[in-house]
């Protein structure tokens, strides 16, 4: 037997677990995966909620209302970020999150219906040190997570046929305050450039189509890792969008952004667009010979 009610569903998965069995061995691996369920469990219960069941690396667990879901999430991450036991090596252990609020068919140990399986697309969407949630969540939070969220994108979920306002909870004490995205649009029409070269400190990524995300900061888990104090861990992203390569600063201190042969601009909880080729600082104005100096290039 069943009942209907509204729940928050959240899922929440260690991120590269089998390259950690693999690197490490099984025990010591298992161990470390454990300790982290363990912080996840304890962070549900503390904030009023149920773990549903373990898979594996994974929890799936409930929660009445969405601001315990999210303070729960918060508190998962910053338990995990905290713990030198998972430092492992050049291994650094993090887990991502994935949350939505609806309708579950709930029985006396599990839950079950679309709002699982959106929850569920949500955590494989999210990256290392993430939480990510749907506008259903986001309307549903105290006024003190309200100013912690940011729009991330518009995507239809595998599975589903509508598309879904994809939200992140930016849990960092650095990074929790009000989010403000500005748009601004390719100069005079112009269609973009097919494919977008960026090179940080001898590493270099390519962009071309949708939905490619590299992601920039001082954090290990970033696509370019850019040195620098004043960079956060999750500093900046760079995107493909319909109206061409987008620059979105996340971060406390901002972001410089020089075109080629243009003036500089100060960027900061902004987006701005990427146009031809340039120089990008992260807290810091770009400089020929810092190795933090982030430099794109437009290719047709």
């Amino acid at each position: 037997m069943h009942t209907d009610v509204q729940l928050a569903v959240l899922f929440a998965d260690v991120v590269g677990s089998t390259r950690l069995y693999e690197q490490y061995g099984d025990a010591a691996a298992r161990e470390l995966v454990g300790a982290a369920l363990d912080l996840m469990r304890d962070s549900t219960e503390a904030h009023s909620g149920t773990v549903i069941k373990t898979m594996g690396d994974e929890i799936m667990a409930t929660f009445a209302t969405a601001g315990d879901a999210i303070a729960a999430a918060a508190q998962m991450q910053r338990a995990i970020a905290s713990r030198p036991q998972f430092n492992v090596g050049t291994t650094r252990i993090a887990i991502r999150i994935g949350c939505h609020f609806g309708p579950v068919m709930r029985e006396p140990r599990d839950v079950f219906g679309a709002t699982v399986h959106t929850a569920n697309r949500l955590t494989s969407l999210a990256k290392a040190e993430q939480i990510m949630v749907t506008e259903e969540v986001v309307i549903r939070l105290p006024p003190q997570w309200q100013g912690a969220v940011r729009h991330v994108d518009i995507a239809t979920l595998r599975g589903f046929s509508e598309e879904v306002a994809l939200f992140e909870v930016l849990w960092h004490a650095e990074d929790a305050t009000s989010v403000l995205q500005i748009v601004v649009p390719v100069a005079g029409g112009r269609t973009r450039s097919t494919r977008l070269r960026i090179s940080v400190n001898g590493s270099e990524l390519t962009l071309t189509d949708a939905p490619r995300v590299i992601q920039l900061g001082r954090g290990e888990g970033n696509e370019l890792v850019v040195p620098g104090t004043l960079v956060s861990r999750h500093h900046a992203r760079v995107e493909v969008s319909k109206t061409g390569f987008q620059f979105i600063d996340q971060s406390t201190n901002g972001s410089f952004v020089q075109p080629e042969g243009g003036e500089m601009q100060f960027v900061r909880r902004d987006t701005v667009t990427l146009v031809g080729d340039g120089r990008i600082g992260l807290g810091r104005e770009p400089t020929t010979g810092d190795s933090g100096t982030i430099f794109y290039y437009s290719e047709d």
